[in-house]
């Protein structure tokens, strides 16, 4: 069976501007302290496993000014993450983020920090960073941008964007590894949700698999991770559903469209994606109006299943575009 292609993140372009490419040093704390002390870690939580001061425990959710972001960001995140949220009174989406990072800030024990920037009180912070919206969270490591990502995303996806930041830089940040080693850090939960969605794709309910995923983004409709899978479920039950004479039946009567669609997923599915586009590119020669639009369409969804990068699609694109102007 043909593998999807991975889903891209919805800040993937964010995230290449942000890292590694933005000189921290641009922005220059106001007043040198005489006598500059490092950052304190954020208290940890109790031994009952609450967290001290509340929801936003001290040093875990620290508020910065033009005038702290050097020590406050740049200093700290030597030691551990620091992960800056960019938001203003007046953002609504900041109001349902903002609570989430607080909270998980203070339950990773000092695996990270989060540094709340009001940007508009410090608009150079923002400047700095090139922020086209806000709510925009930045992951800092090491003196610089390590990820990013824009808008309130929901909680789980949060959690695995932290997890992934938190195994990365572990070895680089010391005050990841202390945390952890006293109980901190974040934990990723599984999402039932694409769990029970899985489930019934590997025991063969591509009917539930389908309408698992369809849930998920009738809640989520930007989830790009849940477009990507229903979008191999179809295709994994059209080809099923072709049997195993549909490139005989296609190749036998070339005006059967529908025959023509039906041979190429099972072409694709067969792992020769090339056989499959070029059938239903000679198709869009054949014909016009409404069912070369329909076999356009179809093709264009098989595209969706790969990488878009890969040559065999590219070519196919290409040959698309010629099939068609």
């Amino acid at each position: 069976m043909t593998h999807p292609r991975g889903s891209a993140s919805k800040t993937a372009a964010l995230s290449a501007a942000l890292s590694g490419a933005v000189d921290l040093s641009a922005l220059k704390a106001r007043a040198e302290a005489p006598q500059k002390q490092p950052p304190a870690p954020p208290r940890p939580p109790s031994a009952d496993g609450d967290v001290p001061g509340g929801p936003a425990a001290e040093g875990a959710v620290i508020d910065v000014t033009e005038a702290s972001f050097q020590t406050d960001v740049v200093e700290r995140s030597l030691q551990q993450l620091v992960v800056v949220d960019l938001w203003a009174e007046w953002c609504g989406p900041c109001k349902q983020l903002s609570p989430v990072l607080e909270r998980l800030a203070a339950e990773s024990g000092g695996a990270w920090v989060l540094a709340k920037v009001d940007v508009d009180a410090n608009p150079r912070i923002a400047q700095l960073f090139g922020a086209q919206s806000i709510p925009t969270v930045i992951a800092i490591g090491g003196g610089q941008p390590v990820d990013a990502f824009s808008g309130a995303l929901p909680e789980p996806e949060i959690r695995k964007w932290l997890g992934s930041l938190l195994d990365a830089l572990r070895d680089k940040l010391p005050g990841i590894k202390a945390a952890e080693e006293n109980g901190g850090g974040v934990e990723v939960p599984e999402d039932t949700r694409f769990t029970e969605a899985e489930d019934a794709f590997e025991r063969g309910d591509l009917a539930a698999a389908q309408a698992a995923y369809e849930r998920i983004l009738d809640v989520e409709p930007a989830n790009e991770e849940a477009k990507t899978a229903l979008a191999q479920v179809k295709f994994t039950a059209r080809a099923e559903a072709a049997g195993p004479d549909a490139i005989a039946k296609a190749d036998a009567d070339p005006a059967d469209l529908d025959a023509q669609l039906a041979a190429a997923d099972l072409e694709v599915a067969g792992q020769q994606p090339e056989a499959g586009f070029s059938r239903l590119i000679a198709a869009v020669r054949r014909t016009a109006g409404d069912e070369r639009n329909k076999v356009r369409e179809h093709l264009v969804a098989l595209f969706e299943l790969f990488d878009p990068a890969d040559e065999r699609v590219m070519k196919a694109r290409r040959d698309l575009a010629s099939a068609l102007y």
